[in-house]
């Protein structure tokens, strides 16, 4: 083999070698696949968030608290005087009114003495008319009429304070109201320190509780609270009219406390309460979710959507929640506030929205 055919061989077997290697590098292009692909959506690379549309509307600063009902007024039924009891006038959680009789006592021995005292009066008053007309004719001294109208004037005083005693046989109503589950039966002996019964009035009825001392300057007496039982699904209504002037300094806690209207007797004293108290009304308040806010070392941020990209906005924020949050200034009634995405979103992030409703 000549020297020209062996260079035609090296070149054709070089060609072969550098077209083995080339050839599955070109890309000649596959008509029917470029025929089947679909066209790339102009909206893939945008990202997908949630938004809401921050609307001014109404909030209340509620507080939650909760309490013990209280009766009105309650007293506990006792006697001033030792005795054995006559009669019960009263029957157990029946309603009775001011003044009315409820116990009698054995009474016969102080009438006895105010029987006696009379008849003495009645003598003494003898006495004194008739020295008052010797003294008229001189003929006693004043001294000895004095002494006369003395004697009088002792025994009607002796009169009254068997009165008073009579009186304390008679146990009546200080006030209106229910009177409870009585300890006394009729024959009984009574001594002062004997519980008779226990006397309430529940309409209206206390609500006493208890906030943290920092409110102390948002409440007021006439504030109005709602409060529900655990006896009761039913929410009332009250007032507050009084606040302890001293906050608790082992709970750092201020006491309060209300009156609720309770003509039918729904509530009870003692009744557990949950209380909700309005510190203050906002009539025009942005609020958005809590999740869309954003904390930063100096200060919060949210992300808006403004012509199909995210902005971000600093913000300063109030009242929260369980889920939302006021925002007081940084937002406009009517920005679309982004939700859903945050960590990813950065300042002109192009995003896909989908708006939900602010609730």
């Amino acid at each position: 083999m000549n020297s020209t055919v062996k260079k035609i061989l090296i070149i054709v077997i070089v060609l072969a070698a550098i077209g083995f290697i080339i050839y599955p590098q070109l890309d000649f292009g596959d008509e029917n696949a470029a025929e089947s692909a679909e066209p790339t959506s102009p909206q893939s690379d945008k990202l997908p968030v949630t938004a809401v549309v921050a609307n001014a509307s109404n909030l209340d600063n509620n507080l939650r608290s909760t309490g013990s009902l209280m009766a009105n007024e309650s007293v506990t039924l006792r006697s001033e005087v030792a005795g054995v009891v006559e009669k019960i006038y009263f029957k157990e959680g029946e309603r009775v009114k001011k003044g009315q009789l409820l116990v009698q006592l054995n009474d016969d021995e102080v009438r006895a003495e105010i029987e006696k005292l009379q008849f003495t009066r009645r003598l003494n008053e003898d006495i004194e008319y008739r020295q008052k007309q010797l003294l008229q004719r001189e003929a006693i001294s004043q001294e000895e009429y004095e002494t006369a109208l003395t004697t009088l004037n002792t025994t009607r005083s002796d009169i009254k304070v068997r009165q008073v005693r009579l009186d304390k046989h008679q146990i009546r109503a200080p006030f209106s109201g229910v009177i409870g589950l009585r300890s006394v039966s009729v024959g009984s002996y009574l001594n002062p320190s004997d519980n008779i019964a226990t006397l309430y009035s529940i309409n209206p009825i206390k609500i006493e509780f208890s906030v943290p001392g920092k409110y102390s300057s948002q409440v007021n007496a006439g504030d109005k609270i709602t409060f529900t039982t655990d006896a009761n699904e039913e929410t009332f209504t009250g007032e507050i009219y009084a606040i302890e002037p001293q906050i608790d300094p082992k709970t750092r806690s201020l006491r309060i406390r209300a009156t609720s209207g309770n003509e039918e007797n729904k509530l009870l004293p003692g009744q557990f309460a949950k209380i909700q108290l309005t510190l203050n009304s906002y009539e025009s308040a942005i609020m958005i979710p809590t999740e869309a806010v954003i904390p930063e070392l100096n200060g919060k941020k949210v992300f808006v959507y403004q012509n199909g990209v995210a902005q971000s906005k600093p913000i300063e924020t109030g009242i929260r929640t369980a889920d939302q949050i006021q925002v007081t200034s940084g937002l406009n009634p009517g920005d679309t506030v982004i939700t859903s995405g945050t960590l990813q979103l950065r300042q002109g992030t192009s995003v896909d929205i989908e708006i939900q409703d602010n609730e």
